[in-house]
Protein backbone atom coordinates (compact mmCIF):
# COMPACT_ATOMS: atom_id res chain seq x y z
CA UNK A 1 0.00 0.00 0.00
CA UNK A 2 0.97 3.60 0.01
CA UNK A 3 3.17 3.44 3.26
CA UNK A 4 5.11 0.81 2.61
CA UNK A 5 8.41 1.06 2.45
CA UNK A 6 9.11 -1.25 -0.32
CA UNK A 7 9.38 0.13 -3.88
CA UNK A 8 7.24 -2.30 -6.14
CA UNK A 9 8.90 -1.90 -9.72
CA UNK A 10 8.17 -5.02 -11.77
CA UNK A 11 4.09 -4.45 -11.79
CA UNK A 12 1.82 -7.40 -11.87
CA UNK A 13 2.39 -10.62 -13.56
CA UNK A 14 0.56 -9.61 -17.03
CA UNK A 15 0.35 -13.75 -17.93
CA UNK A 16 -1.85 -14.59 -14.32
CA UNK A 17 -3.99 -11.37 -15.36
CA UNK A 18 -4.71 -12.63 -18.55
CA UNK A 19 -5.01 -15.86 -17.29
CA UNK A 20 -7.67 -14.25 -14.87
CA UNK A 21 -9.67 -11.99 -17.40
CA UNK A 22 -10.79 -15.16 -19.57
CA UNK A 23 -11.54 -17.65 -16.83
CA UNK A 24 -13.92 -14.82 -15.60
CA UNK A 25 -15.35 -14.40 -18.87
CA UNK A 26 -16.10 -17.88 -18.85
CA UNK A 27 -17.52 -17.97 -15.85
CA UNK A 28 -19.73 -15.15 -16.13
CA UNK A 29 -21.23 -16.46 -19.43
CA UNK A 30 -21.73 -19.80 -17.77
CA UNK A 31 -23.93 -18.32 -14.46
CA UNK A 32 -26.01 -15.79 -16.50
CA UNK A 33 -27.08 -18.76 -18.75
CA UNK A 34 -27.29 -21.14 -16.16
CA UNK A 35 -29.37 -18.72 -14.05
CA UNK A 36 -31.60 -18.15 -16.86
CA UNK A 37 -32.65 -21.45 -17.36
CA UNK A 38 -32.98 -22.29 -13.69
CA UNK A 39 -34.70 -19.25 -12.93
CA UNK A 40 -32.24 -18.34 -10.07
CA UNK A 41 -31.52 -14.49 -9.32
CA UNK A 42 -28.81 -15.36 -6.87
CA UNK A 43 -27.23 -17.05 -10.23
CA UNK A 44 -27.37 -13.84 -12.39
CA UNK A 45 -26.09 -11.53 -9.16
CA UNK A 46 -23.06 -13.81 -8.92
CA UNK A 47 -22.72 -13.76 -12.69
CA UNK A 48 -23.09 -9.69 -12.16
CA UNK A 49 -20.08 -10.19 -9.26
CA UNK A 50 -17.79 -11.80 -12.12
CA UNK A 51 -18.84 -9.44 -14.74
CA UNK A 52 -17.39 -7.00 -12.12
CA UNK A 53 -14.77 -8.59 -11.45
CA UNK A 54 -13.52 -9.31 -15.24
CA UNK A 55 -13.85 -5.79 -15.53
CA UNK A 56 -11.69 -4.95 -12.58
CA UNK A 57 -8.90 -6.92 -14.18
CA UNK A 58 -9.14 -5.85 -17.81
CA UNK A 59 -9.14 -1.87 -16.40
CA UNK A 60 -6.31 -3.16 -14.10
CA UNK A 61 -4.75 -4.98 -17.34
CA UNK A 62 -5.32 -1.84 -19.34
CA UNK A 63 -4.21 0.36 -16.64
CA UNK A 64 -0.97 -0.93 -16.61
CA UNK A 65 0.07 -0.84 -19.85
CA UNK A 66 -0.91 2.73 -19.83
CA UNK A 67 0.59 3.79 -16.67
CA UNK A 68 3.74 2.02 -17.84
CA UNK A 69 3.59 5.20 -20.29
CA UNK A 70 7.06 7.97 -20.17
CA UNK A 71 6.36 11.19 -19.12
CA UNK A 72 5.61 14.11 -21.35
CA UNK A 73 5.88 17.94 -21.35
CA UNK A 74 1.86 17.91 -20.98
CA UNK A 75 1.87 15.30 -18.49
CA UNK A 76 5.00 15.63 -16.46
CA UNK A 77 4.56 13.05 -13.98
CA UNK A 78 3.35 10.80 -16.54
CA UNK A 79 0.15 8.34 -16.47
CA UNK A 80 0.53 6.31 -13.26
CA UNK A 81 -2.38 7.87 -12.29
CA UNK A 82 -4.79 5.79 -14.63
CA UNK A 83 -4.69 3.07 -12.43
CA UNK A 84 -6.61 5.59 -9.96
CA UNK A 85 -9.04 6.59 -12.30
CA UNK A 86 -9.43 3.06 -13.78
CA UNK A 87 -10.25 1.51 -9.73
CA UNK A 88 -12.44 4.79 -8.80
CA UNK A 89 -14.41 3.79 -12.18
CA UNK A 90 -14.55 -0.08 -11.33
CA UNK A 91 -15.80 0.72 -7.74
CA UNK A 92 -18.55 3.07 -8.77
CA UNK A 93 -19.81 0.64 -11.49
CA UNK A 94 -19.83 -2.21 -8.38
CA UNK A 95 -22.18 -0.40 -6.05
CA UNK A 96 -24.48 0.67 -8.70
CA UNK A 97 -24.66 -2.95 -9.85
CA UNK A 98 -25.41 -4.10 -6.01
CA UNK A 99 -28.59 -1.63 -5.92
CA UNK A 100 -29.99 -2.81 -9.14
CA UNK A 101 -29.49 -6.67 -7.00
CA UNK A 102 -31.49 -4.90 -4.29
CA UNK A 103 -33.85 -3.69 -6.22
CA UNK A 104 -34.53 -7.13 -7.54
CA UNK A 105 -34.24 -9.30 -4.66
CA UNK A 106 -37.00 -7.36 -3.40
CA UNK A 107 -39.25 -7.69 -6.57
CA UNK A 108 -38.70 -11.21 -5.91
CA UNK A 109 -39.36 -11.54 -2.17
CA UNK A 110 -42.52 -9.97 -2.92
CA UNK A 111 -43.20 -12.62 -5.79
CA UNK A 112 -41.41 -15.74 -5.32
CA UNK A 113 -40.45 -17.97 -8.24
CA UNK A 114 -39.67 -21.66 -8.54
CA UNK A 115 -36.09 -22.59 -9.16
CA UNK A 116 -34.28 -25.40 -10.71
CA UNK A 117 -31.95 -26.12 -7.92
CA UNK A 118 -29.92 -28.65 -9.61
CA UNK A 119 -29.10 -26.44 -12.45
CA UNK A 120 -27.88 -23.82 -10.29
CA UNK A 121 -25.96 -26.47 -7.81
CA UNK A 122 -23.83 -27.24 -11.01
CA UNK A 123 -23.35 -24.04 -11.86
CA UNK A 124 -22.10 -22.58 -9.11
CA UNK A 125 -20.21 -25.14 -8.36
CA UNK A 126 -18.28 -24.17 -11.61
CA UNK A 127 -17.79 -20.56 -10.73
CA UNK A 128 -16.63 -21.53 -6.93
CA UNK A 129 -13.39 -23.66 -8.38
CA UNK A 130 -13.23 -20.71 -11.28
CA UNK A 131 -12.90 -17.81 -8.59
CA UNK A 132 -10.40 -19.81 -6.22
CA UNK A 133 -8.46 -20.85 -8.92
CA UNK A 134 -7.93 -16.87 -9.81
CA UNK A 135 -7.57 -15.49 -6.06
CA UNK A 136 -4.50 -17.63 -6.27
CA UNK A 137 -3.24 -16.21 -9.08
CA UNK A 138 -3.47 -12.77 -8.15
CA UNK A 139 -2.79 -13.33 -4.24
CA UNK A 140 0.97 -12.32 -4.87
CA UNK A 141 0.04 -8.92 -6.73
CA UNK A 142 -2.50 -7.66 -4.13
CA UNK A 143 -0.55 -6.69 -1.46
CA UNK A 144 1.17 -4.17 -4.19
CA UNK A 145 -1.29 -2.65 -6.34
CA UNK A 146 -4.45 -1.02 -5.89
CA UNK A 147 -6.17 -1.89 -8.90
CA UNK A 148 -5.19 -5.83 -8.77
CA UNK A 149 -6.24 -5.51 -4.87
CA UNK A 150 -9.39 -4.41 -6.07
CA UNK A 151 -9.77 -7.24 -8.71
CA UNK A 152 -8.50 -9.88 -6.09
CA UNK A 153 -10.51 -8.48 -3.11
CA UNK A 154 -14.20 -9.11 -5.80
CA UNK A 155 -12.70 -12.67 -6.37
CA UNK A 156 -12.67 -13.17 -2.46
CA UNK A 157 -15.99 -11.85 -2.47
CA UNK A 158 -17.04 -13.79 -5.29
CA UNK A 159 -15.63 -16.87 -4.28
CA UNK A 160 -17.92 -16.83 -0.60
CA UNK A 161 -20.72 -15.77 -2.66
CA UNK A 162 -20.28 -18.98 -4.87
CA UNK A 163 -20.32 -21.11 -0.95
CA UNK A 164 -24.08 -19.43 -0.65
CA UNK A 165 -25.43 -19.84 -3.70
CA UNK A 166 -24.20 -23.84 -3.34
CA UNK A 167 -25.96 -24.21 0.00
CA UNK A 168 -28.58 -22.18 -1.22
CA UNK A 169 -29.11 -24.51 -4.29
CA UNK A 170 -28.76 -27.58 -1.85
CA UNK A 171 -31.53 -25.74 0.18
CA UNK A 172 -33.55 -25.47 -2.50
CA UNK A 173 -33.22 -28.70 -4.60
CA UNK A 174 -34.36 -30.49 -1.67
CA UNK A 175 -36.39 -28.23 0.67
CA UNK A 176 -38.24 -25.80 -2.06
CA UNK A 177 -37.21 -22.83 0.07
CA UNK A 178 -37.55 -20.10 -2.78
CA UNK A 179 -37.03 -17.22 -0.58
CA UNK A 180 -33.40 -18.25 -0.28
CA UNK A 181 -32.41 -17.19 -3.74
CA UNK A 182 -33.38 -13.46 -3.07
CA UNK A 183 -31.68 -13.12 -0.13
CA UNK A 184 -28.88 -14.70 -1.09
CA UNK A 185 -28.54 -11.77 -3.72
CA UNK A 186 -29.36 -9.32 -0.75
CA UNK A 187 -26.03 -10.60 0.91
CA UNK A 188 -23.74 -10.95 -2.55
CA UNK A 189 -24.83 -7.08 -3.34
CA UNK A 190 -23.52 -6.38 0.89
CA UNK A 191 -20.31 -8.42 -0.15
CA UNK A 192 -19.72 -6.07 -3.58
CA UNK A 193 -20.54 -2.96 -1.40
CA UNK A 194 -18.40 -4.00 1.93
CA UNK A 195 -15.21 -5.03 -0.49
CA UNK A 196 -15.60 -2.15 -2.78
CA UNK A 197 -16.24 1.00 0.13
CA UNK A 198 -12.51 0.86 1.30
CA UNK A 199 -11.04 1.31 -2.45
CA UNK A 200 -13.54 3.81 -3.61
CA UNK A 201 -12.07 5.57 -0.07
CA UNK A 202 -8.65 5.26 -0.84
CA UNK A 203 -8.97 6.29 -5.27
CA UNK A 204 -11.05 9.40 -3.99
CA UNK A 205 -7.87 9.85 -1.02
CA UNK A 206 -5.23 9.73 -3.50
CA UNK A 207 -7.36 12.43 -6.12
CA UNK A 208 -7.63 14.82 -3.31
CA UNK A 209 -4.27 14.74 -2.78
CA UNK A 210 -4.51 13.60 0.67
CA UNK A 211 -1.67 12.67 2.98
CA UNK A 212 -1.09 8.87 2.34
CA UNK A 213 -2.35 6.78 5.42
CA UNK A 214 -0.10 5.79 7.46
CA UNK A 215 2.38 8.80 6.88
CA UNK A 216 2.84 10.67 10.40
CA UNK A 217 3.80 14.03 9.02
CA UNK A 218 4.23 15.58 12.65
CA UNK A 219 6.68 12.47 13.43
CA UNK A 220 8.43 13.57 10.01
CA UNK A 221 8.63 17.17 10.74
CA UNK A 222 10.45 16.30 14.14
CA UNK A 223 12.76 13.86 12.76
CA UNK A 224 14.38 16.18 9.80
CA UNK A 225 14.00 19.60 12.57
CA UNK A 226 16.54 17.05 14.58
CA UNK A 227 19.42 18.16 11.94
CA UNK A 228 21.79 20.72 13.33
CA UNK A 229 21.58 22.59 11.11
CA UNK A 230 18.02 23.30 10.37
CA UNK A 231 15.95 25.76 12.54
CA UNK A 232 12.30 24.67 11.07
CA UNK A 233 10.39 22.44 8.88
CA UNK A 234 7.06 23.91 7.48
CA UNK A 235 5.30 24.30 4.46
CA UNK A 236 4.34 20.43 4.25
CA UNK A 237 2.72 18.81 1.56
CA UNK A 238 2.53 14.77 0.86
CA UNK A 239 0.78 13.54 -1.68
CA UNK A 240 0.37 10.11 -3.42
CA UNK A 241 1.09 9.87 -7.06
CA UNK A 242 -0.39 6.25 -7.38
CA UNK A 243 -1.06 4.04 -4.43
CA UNK A 244 2.36 2.82 -4.19
CA UNK A 245 4.07 6.40 -5.20
CA UNK A 246 4.56 9.01 -2.73
CA UNK A 247 5.49 12.33 -3.30
CA UNK A 248 6.68 14.74 -0.35
CA UNK A 249 7.43 18.10 -0.52
CA UNK A 250 8.55 21.62 2.34
CA UNK A 251 10.68 24.65 3.10
CA UNK A 252 13.60 24.20 5.20
CA UNK A 253 14.96 27.04 7.20
CA UNK A 254 18.53 26.83 8.22
CA UNK A 255 20.51 28.48 10.96
CA UNK A 256 23.12 30.48 9.11
CA UNK A 257 23.86 31.45 5.57
CA UNK A 258 26.19 29.09 4.04
CA UNK A 259 27.56 28.47 0.59
CA UNK A 260 25.43 26.48 -1.72
CA UNK A 261 27.73 23.34 -1.53
CA UNK A 262 26.79 23.44 2.28
CA UNK A 263 22.98 23.66 1.66
CA UNK A 264 23.29 21.12 -0.82
CA UNK A 265 24.90 19.08 1.65
CA UNK A 266 22.19 19.80 4.29
CA UNK A 267 19.31 18.90 1.66
CA UNK A 268 20.94 14.95 0.86
CA UNK A 269 20.84 14.26 4.36
CA UNK A 270 16.85 15.65 4.58
CA UNK A 271 16.11 13.44 1.67
CA UNK A 272 17.96 10.52 3.16
CA UNK A 273 15.87 10.56 6.19
CA UNK A 274 12.85 11.02 4.46
CA UNK A 275 13.85 8.02 1.88
CA UNK A 276 15.47 5.94 5.18
CA UNK A 277 13.14 6.55 7.74
CA UNK A 278 9.88 6.81 5.96
CA UNK A 279 10.07 5.12 2.73
CA UNK A 280 9.52 8.57 0.73
CA UNK A 281 11.68 8.56 -2.70
CA UNK A 282 10.26 11.51 -4.55
CA UNK A 283 11.35 14.51 -2.33
CA UNK A 284 11.43 18.59 -3.00
CA UNK A 285 13.06 20.30 -0.37
CA UNK A 286 13.23 24.71 -0.68
CA UNK A 287 16.36 25.30 1.35
CA UNK A 288 15.21 29.20 2.73
CA UNK A 289 17.10 31.83 5.57
CA UNK A 290 14.14 32.86 7.28
CA UNK A 291 12.35 34.62 4.18
CA UNK A 292 9.27 32.71 4.70
CA UNK A 293 6.58 35.05 7.52
CA UNK A 294 4.48 32.14 7.23
CA UNK A 295 6.08 29.06 9.34
CA UNK A 296 3.08 27.23 10.02
CA UNK A 297 3.65 23.23 9.70
CA UNK A 298 0.41 23.20 7.17
CA UNK A 299 -0.40 26.49 5.37
CA UNK A 300 -3.68 27.35 4.07
CA UNK A 301 -2.22 29.28 1.47
CA UNK A 302 -1.25 26.73 -1.39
Amino acid sequence: MAHSHDHYQNGPNKKNLLISIVLNAVITIAEFIGGVFSNSLALISDAAHNLSDTMAIIISYIAMIIGKKDSTAKNTFGYKRIEILAALFNAIVLIVISVYLFYEAYERFLNPEPIKGKTMLIVATIGLFGNLFSVLLLHKDSSHNLNVKAAYLHLIGDTLSSVGVIIGAILIYYLEIYWIDPLLTVIIGLVIIKATWSILKETIDILMQASPAGLDLEKIQDELEKHSEIKNIHHIHAWSLSDNIIHFQCHADVNNNLAIGDIDEIRIELENILHDSFGIHHVTIQMELDTCTQKSAITNRN
